[in-house]
């Protein structure tokens, strides 16, 4: 049998389906940043504290995808991205019930541990069913989802939210969640080259840690890392910004402004075929210096170019992301689900501790040091980026 092919029917519904478990998972996982600032009234927390609304979640989904990647190697790919697909809708609706601070907390640190399901094994399932050639434009394919559904669960709580309220929003995204998650389970294609392996956890730790000495592998590890921890830092305190003077922009057309998520969605694709072309090395570094320029045209006062800087940010992490991840699944040559999860520990690691610790420098430096935080994150990536270059040579092989 061959591997999915770009241009035939079963690679398109592989890749729609998980274009909308994307959209599910990023959807719910972010549906609350643009809710922060209204967190931080309604229960009388500060900035820091009500992001961690986001990072407890975040980083739950971290340490949830080990071990899910882990039994995905026994008990297959689709049967628990599906299932993850369909508990996260249901948990979301419930967390808008939410009576206390305490209690979101509560939920969303469950929401992070079942979430984990999907990003786990996405990018293993498409390691293993597509072909190497198209392997580039279904990855990226793949992160439009994510951005698209990064986007649309902002602006659609940011709308809701000033309509209504942010548990009528959240309950609405759990709804539309719910009805693609159906969508889902019903249209991704079975795995055609997946193994399954008696779920040994000695073994598995071998795994892992023969991933990690890999020097490649861990680069691109802590590169994740300073990714996501600067593009959710940026995201996370964006709203506080432009809430106050001199913007007083309302809830609704702060959280459309998300819309600029729509250049994450060309960039990955485009960013992932031009790595397939020009190598993965060259675009990385041109991405991460996209990124860094958009940090810096933020500092701007005027609104426009502040939004742009936003974009030109946004358009350089997602083709980051786009190519670090999808040189994990060419890097790893055995284990593949477990490659993966470690990138996407660090990836979420860097989500809830940097994204944390930039309330502190919003707190106490304004947005000039969030931007100062985010620009000496970005800094630390191009010595790994360039370590990353220099690395030779097979691949350490993991454990089976």
């Amino acid at each position: 049998m061959e591997k999915l092919q770009q241009g035939t029917t079963a690679f398109r519904r592989a890749n729609f389906a998980l274009f909308a478990g994307g959209f599910i998972t990023f959807s719910i996982l972010y549906d609350v940043q643009p809710l922060l600032p209204i967190f931080t009234k309604e229960f009388d927390v500060t900035a820091a504290t009500g992001s961690l609304t986001l990072s407890v979640t975040t980083f739950t989904l971290a340490i949830s995808m080990l071990f899910i990647s882990s039994i995905s190697e026994a008990w297959g790919r689709k049967p628990i991205m599906s299932v993850s697909l369909l508990l996260s809708s249901l948990i979301v609706i419930i967390t808008a019930f939410s009576p206390t601070f305490s209690s979101l907390l509560g939920f969303r640190i469950l929401q992070g541990i079942v979430l984990a399901g999907l990003p786990a094994i996405a990018m293993a399932y498409l390691g293993e069913e597509v072909d190497p050639k198209s392997l580039g434009i279904a990855m990226g394919i793949y992160i439009s989802g994510n951005s698209i559904g990064g986007m649309a669960g902002r602006i659609i709580t940011g709308s809701i939210t000033d309509l209504f309220s942010w548990r009528v929003a959240m309950g609405s995204i759990g709804i539309i969640s719910l009805i693609l998650s159906l969508w889902f389970c019903f249209h991704l294609p079975n795995s055609r080259y997946f193994s399954p392996k008696p779920l040994k956890l000695k073994t598995l730790s071998k795994s892992l840690i023969g991933h990690l000495k890999d020097p490649a592998l861990l680069c691109l590890f802590c590169i994740a890392f300073i990714l996501m921890g600067s593009f959710v830092t940026l995201y996370n305190y964006i709203g506080f910004e432009l809430l106050a003077p001199p913007y007083h922009l309302s809830q609704t057309i702060v959280g459309w402004i998300f819309i600029v998520y729509l250049t994450g969605t060309f960039s990955s694709t485009w960013m992932g075929r031009l790595s397939d072309s020009l190598g993965r090395k060259k675009v990385l570094w041109i991405c991460l210096i996209i990124m860094a320029a958009g940090a810096v045209v933020t500092l701007a006062v005027p609104l426009v170019l502040k939004i742009m800087g936003i974009a030109v940010f946004t358009f350089g992490f997602f083709g980051a992301h786009s190519i670090a991840s999808s040189w994990v699944g060419r890097r790893a040559r055995t284990a593949k689900a477990q490659a993966s999860s470690l990138y996407l520990f660090f990836y979420y690691s860097g989500s809830s501790i940097a994204g944390t610790a930039g309330g502190f420098f919003f707190s106490n430096f304004g947005w000039k040091g969030v931007i100062g935080f985010i620009l000496c994150l970005l800094l630390l990536a191009f010595p790994l980026s360039l370590k990353l270059s220099s690395v030779t040579g097979n691949p350490v092989q993991a454990a089976n």
